[in-house]
């Protein structure tokens, strides 16, 4: 258990890192997006084909992992710009309402009927987003692009994590990561060639920062947070995950001056207070344990 515990800590760690380098701005967020899964499946297919790995029983695999990948570079791409729109400590705790969006999607989809402590969960979640973003821009209905787009990375995170527990129940993890991300890869590079995005010229300090994504955000941290996943309970790995706000924001103090309000420190707290509430149960297993 600790070895897992120290597994989730530093995959965590890892992937705190990540709006941090995309808030410096050294590429744009789509090319980003790119070369972070390319990179990443750069070096797992190779060694998931040595292992066997790549075998894809049916069609309809195939288009889960097909799905899964798509969804997971739209959510990479839109946190991207939304991180490059606005800051990476906002853009983090926008994404990780996705906890709430999983809920309301398995109600209105899966006939799943969440309990008065997701409902409660919700509430404050909510309540500490209008705390954040501040009362002025509520009242005025002021919502930037970047604040929506972090809603929207929610989103897509979300019908990730629906699909691919659906998935993976009939796979192999390392199957399951290199297929995915070369899919997440394939989308990511139409999406880049349609918006004109160039693929190289960038600075070596860019380059360095796209190994770090790639290498250090991609594919060490999930790696981790699976090894973890499968020595955790499901509830503690998806909660823990939600701190990844609290290290990110620490970070871009450190690395991008960003200043901290008293009022954003306690939306923020509102906010991850309500996404611990919703994954709130007893001990016995629920059907939407993610």
């Amino acid at each position: 258990m600790n070895k897992a515990r120290a597994a989730l800590f530093l995959g965590i760690l890892c992937i705190s890192v990540f709006p941090v380098i995309v808030r410096m701005g050294l590429t744009s967020g789509l090319i980003s997006a790119f070369y972070r899964m390319a990179i990443a499946t750069a070096l797992l297919f190779p060694v998931a084909a040595v292992l066997g790995k790549l075998k894809i029983e049916s069609k309809k695999q195939f288009f889960g992992l097909l799905l899964c990948g798509v969804l997971f570079a739209a959510d990479i791409a839109v946190w991207n710009v939304s991180i490059q729109g606005s800051s990476a400590t906002q853009a983090t705790l926008l994404t990780n309402l996705s906890p709430i969006w999983v809920g309301v999607l398995s109600f209105l989809f899966l006939n799943f009927r969440p309990k008065k402590s997701f409902w409660l969960g919700t509430a404050v979640a909510l309540t500490g987003m209008v705390v954040f973003v501040g009362f002025d821009t509520v009242l005025n209905f002021n919502f930037d692009t970047a604040f929506f787009l972090g809603i929207l990375s929610g989103i897509f995170y979300a019908l990730y994590i629906l699909v691919s527990k659906n998935v993976l129940q009939k796979m192999d993890v390392v199957t399951f990561m290199a297929f995915s991300m070369l899919f997440s890869s394939i989308f990511l590079f139409f999406v880049n060639l349609f918006f004109g995005e160039s693929f190289w010229g960038f600075s070596t300090e860019a380059w360095v920062s796209l190994l770090v994504q790639g290498i250090v955000c991609q594919l060490i941290a999930w790696l981790l947070i699976i090894f973890a996943t499968k020595r955790m309970r499901a509830t503690r790995v998806s909660l823990s995950l939600l701190s990844q706000a609290v290290f990110a924001a620490l970070l871009a103090t450190v690395f991008l001056d960003e200043k901290l309000t008293l009022t954003h420190m306690i939306g923020g707290f509102l906010i991850l207070s309500g996404i611990a509430v919703t994954f709130y149960e007893k001990k016995h297993k629920h059907p939407a344990d993610f």
